[in-house]
């Protein structure tokens, strides 16, 4: 659903002074906005900014994603851009046709230079045609020639010069990817206020890739891929499961009112219950948790009963809170999501709050119990509707297995 824009706009300086600060404008309109990355990349992403009932409505695009921003101050020359849901903001000066500050995520120590230009709506500017076909299926490592590689599936497609897609990993996938090939170069770009990625990659005339993943400006791996239409990744309903010598799957965290929730209260007995372990900084967990929001509205049931724990990096248990009751009612999430652990998402230390898993691979993940407390399955990870086909599969899968339980 669209969100208005909430501004708070040009404020009179207080404490005596007697003149007010200039006042100054956001051109309305198309914008290009870029982060600045190591070895002098740029990771480029393209916003419109209007004026809707006298507010700002800024909203970034990443190729079928729309991000309807709605929280942005001004004071005199300086701005700051607030991100749904996730953590990271862009804080700067700006004129009518210029920004230049950093984004940022202060629980992370994370900060990357930012700017954008008023005029601009092409992501990657072409210059030269494309001499090569990026569409399809790749079999793509990750730090190949490291002693821990990880798998990825990329699916793409190509029109023109244009390229839409994703990766996909066992444990998730990278959201909406959109870019260019030119000549037979690939670029790929995506901004979402937690993701800031981008991937440059040279096609050879053998149809295999050389490419680098810059994750903001603290990560950098090298990556190969090769065409492979019949390529699949591991199952990721066999990734995670309990323990030899566990019979069931328990927790006993707060809520944000202080209160312990526990896996024996009444409010998960007899029924099938879905626990998500997931983090408010985590745009897998964010897919995952508005997919959860739309069943439970469209499917109710008194038998049915979902529950959050939250693995935070902020600071602060006070911080850590504070993001999760923002996820909460951004999206309208009705039912309780406790905190597992703040000051780190640090999956060994998440495992060892959970120590019924053999590991915490991935967030999200998915516990199903049903009605009797026994676990029927574990799913590691969340693939988004940036996945299509993949997507669609997930949400008949998953309807059809909670029915399953919940007629037994």
């Amino acid at each position: 659903m669209r969100i208005k824009i909430v501004i708070i706009g040009l404020i009179i300086l207080l404490l005596g002074c007697s003149e007010n600060p200039e006042v100054k404008y956001l051109k309305t309109g198309n914008w290009r906005g870029a982060l600045l990355l190591q070895e002098q990349q740029e990771l480029p992403f393209t916003f419109n900014l209007e004026i809707t009932d006298g507010m700002y409505l800024m909203t970034i695009e990443n190729a079928e994603e729309l991000i309807y921003v709605d929280e942005i101050v001004i004071l005199g020359d300086s701005i700051t851009i607030k991100l749904p849901v996730f953590e990271g903001y862009i804080a700067g000066t700006f004129d009518s046709l210029t920004i230049r500050g950093d984004f940022i995520k202060e629980s992370l120590d994370h900060v990357v230079p930012f700017q954008a230009e008023f005029g601009e709506n092409e992501r990657f500017p072409e210059r030269d045609k494309a001499t090569s076909n990026f569409s399809g299926i790749w079999e793509t490592v990750f730090y190949p020639e490291e002693n821990d590689p990880y798998l990825a599936k990329g699916i793409f497609t190509q029109k023109d010069n244009h390229v839409t897609g994703t990766f996909r990993t066992a444990t998730g996938d990278y959201r909406y990817l959109e870019g260019v090939v030119e000549g037979d170069s690939v670029m790929l770009s995506t901004f979402d206020g937690a993701h800031a990625f981008l991937f440059t990659a040279g096609i050879t005339a053998d149809s295999t890739l050389n490419g680098k993943f810059y994750s903001g400006n603290h990560s950098l791996e090298p990556f190969t891929a090769k065409r492979n239409p019949s390529f699949k990744l591991s199952d990721a309903n066999t990734l995670t499961f309990l323990k030899e010598g566990y019979e069931g799957f328990g927790f006993a965290f707060p809520d944000s009112e202080g209160t312990i929730i526990s896996a024996d209260d009444a409010a998960f007995t007899d029924k099938v219950v879905i626990v998500q372990i997931m983090g408010t900084w985590c745009p897998n967990c964010l897919d995952e948790s508005k997919f959860l929001v739309e069943y439970l509205k469209q499917n109710p049931s008194p038998d049915l009963a979902v529950v959050a724990l939250a693995f935070e990096y902020a600071k602060t248990e006070e911080q850590a809170f504070k993001g999760i009751n923002r996820l909460r009612d951004r999206l309208g999430i009705n039912y309780p999501i406790l905190l597992a652990q703040y000051g780190s998402s640090d999956k060994t230390k998440a495992s060892e709050k959970l120590p019924m898993l053999n590991t915490v691979l991935s967030y999200p993940t998915t516990v199903f119990i049903d009605k009797q407390g026994k676990v029927r399955k574990i799913s590691t990870g969340f693939n988004g509707p940036a996945t299509g086909q993949k997507y669609l599969d997930f949400k008949e899968e998953f309807i059809t297995f909670v029915n399953s339980l919940l007629s037994e």
